[in-house]
C-alpha cells in the first residue's frame, strides 16, 4: 500500500480562475455584504432548479430553520424525521421549541421509509411537517412520502444538502415538496465555503423566510445604501435572524453553478469505476440506488459475516493506507442529547443502526484523477483481503 505522504483526501473542493476572478471583482467593488451579486446567484439558481424563486443564506441550516419558522412550527409541534441524518436537521426543530419525531430508514437504503414514515404520521398525532433527507445523493420516495403527509396535514420540506444537482422526471430535488433547502458547505458539489440556498412553492412562505432572513428589517442594506435617493430609515416588523449570504460567497457559488453538471459527471465516472472494482465482492456493496443520484457520497457497505474486521478496524487501515474516509452518518439516536432526551437505544431505529455499522464513506470529488479512485478501489481490495472471514 501506499504511504500516508500520498494522502487522498476525503473531499475536495474545485476552484478555478473564474471564482478567483469573481471573488475580487467583489472585493474591488466596494460591496461585500449581500446586494446584486447574491441576487444575481438567487435568480440563476431558482432558474436551475425551476423554481420561481430562491433565497441565499449563510448555511443549509439555516434554510431548514428559516423554513420551519415559516411553517409556523413552535412549541407543542412535532417534526418527523429519520435517525439518520446531520444534527442540525433535528436541532433547528429544539431551536424553535418543537419535538422530534424519528422514523427508520427503509430496508436497504439510508433514506426514510414512507410505509414507516405513514405509522408515524398515524401513531404520533399531528405531526407539524416532514423532513425527507436525500442521503449521500440518492433521493427519497417523495411520492408515497408526499401523499402520507398531505393526508396527515403535514409540510414537506426536503434536505437536498446532498442532492444538488440532481434533477428527476418530476422536477429538481428540492422542488418537489413544499420547501427544499441546499448546501453550499466546503464538501459538496458546488461550494460557497459555506451557504445554501432554499425555495418554496408558496409566496407568502417565500416572503416571510426573507423577511427573517434579516433581522426582520422590512428593508436590505442593498435597498438603504446603494443611491443617492436610498434612505437609511427602516423599520423591524419581527424579531428576524442573521442568515443571508454576502456577495463575496454568492460570487463564488455564481462561477460554481455553471460547473454543476459537469461536475455530476464527473462524480458519476468515479462512482461507476468504484462500482466495477467491487462488483460481484464476497465483503463489499455498493452504495444503493434510486431514480437518480448526484453522488455527494460513495457509501461503501461491508458485508461483515465475510469480514474478519468490523466498520471501525477497516476505516482505519484505509486511513493507515493514506486514503480519507468519512461515515454518513452516526444515526441521532445513537448521540447522548437524543438519547437521553427520549429514551433511545440503538436498537430502536435497528435499520438505521445497522447501516451505520457497516457503512464507509469514499473519497468522491471533482477533479479526483482515475489513478487516484483506483488507488482508493486497491486499497479497499486489498484491505478485505486481508481481512477475509
Amino acid at each position: 500500500m501506499k504511504a500516508p505522504s500520498d494522502f487522498i483526501p476525503f473531499a475536495r473542493p474545485s476552484i478555478g480562475s473564474e471564482e478567483e476572478e469573481a471573488v475580487l471583482a467583489v472585493l474591488r467593488s466596494g460591496w461585500l455584504t449581500t446586494g446584486k451579486v447574491a441576487l444575481a446567484f438567487e435568480e440563476e439558481f431558482a432558474s436551475f432548479v425551476g423554481s420561481g424563486r430562491a433565497l441565499a443564506v449563510n448555511s443549509a441550516t439555516s434554510g431548514l430553520h428559516l423554513a420551519l419558522e415559516a411553517l409556523g412550527v413552535g412549541p407543542g409541534d412535532k417534526v418527523a424525521m429519520s435517525p439518520y441524518t446531520f444534527a442540525s436537521d433535528a436541532a433547528a426543530a429544539r431551536h424553535l421549541g418543537a419535538e422530534v419525531a424519528f422514523c427508520d430508514v427503509a430496508e436497504g437504503s439510508y433514506n426514510l421509509d414512507p410505509a414507516l414514515l405513514e405509522e408515524l404520521l398515524e401513531r404520533e398525532g399531528p405531526i407539524k411537517a416532514v423532513v425527507p433527507v436525500h442521503v449521500g445523493g440518492m433521493p427519497c420516495e417523495m411520492g408515497p412520502i408526499l401523499d402520507a403527509a398531505r393526508r396527515k396535514g403535514a409540510a414537506v420540506v426536503e434536505d437536498c444538502a446532498h442532492a444538488f444537482p440532481l434533477r428527476l422526471p418530476e422536477g429538481a430535488a428540492g422542488t418537489l415538496g413544499d420547501i427544499g433547502f441546499y448546501s453550499f458547505y466546503a464538501t459538496k458539489t458546488i461550494t460557497t465555503g459555506d451557504g445554501g440556498m432554499v425555495v418554496a412553492r408558496d409566496a407568502a412562505i417565500l416572503r416571510r423566510m426573507e423577511l427573517m432572513r434579516s433581522h426582520g428589517f422590512d428593508r436590505g442594506a442593498w435597498d438603504r445604501y446603494t443611491s443617492k435617493a436610498a434612505s437609511w430609515r427602516y423599520d423591524v416588523v419581527e424579531a428576524g435572524f442573521k442568515y443571508n449570504l454576502p456577495d463575496l460567497l454568492a460570487a463564488v457559488g455564481r462561477e460554481q453553478l455553471k460547473k454543476a453538471d459537469l461536475f455530476l459527471e464527473q462524480r458519476r465516472a468515479i462512482a461507476a469505476r468504484y462500482d466495477a472494482a467491487f462488483a460481484g465482492h464476497p465483503a463489499l456493496e455498493a452504495p444503493p440506488r434510486g431514480k437518480a443520484h448526484s453522488w455527494h457520497l460513495y457509501s461503501l457497505r461491508l458485508r461483515p459475516e465475510a469480514l474478519s474486521i468490523g466498520r471501525d478496524e477497516f476505516a482505519s487501515r484505509l486511513q493507515a493506507a493514506g486514503i480519507g474516509i468519512s461515515v454518513h452518518f452516526i444515526p441521532l439516536h445513537l448521540m447522548s442529547y437524543w438519547a437521553a432526551r427520549y429514551d433511545l437505544k440503538p436498537e430502536d431505529y435497528p435499520r438505521a443502526y445497522g447501516a451505520f455499522a457497516r457503512t464507509i464513506s469514499l473519497p468522491i470529488w471533482q477533479g479526483m484523477s482515475e489513478a487516484q479512485a483506483d488507488r482508493v478501489a486497491e486499497a479497499v481490495l486489498g484491505i478485505a483481503r486481508e481481512a477475509r472471514a
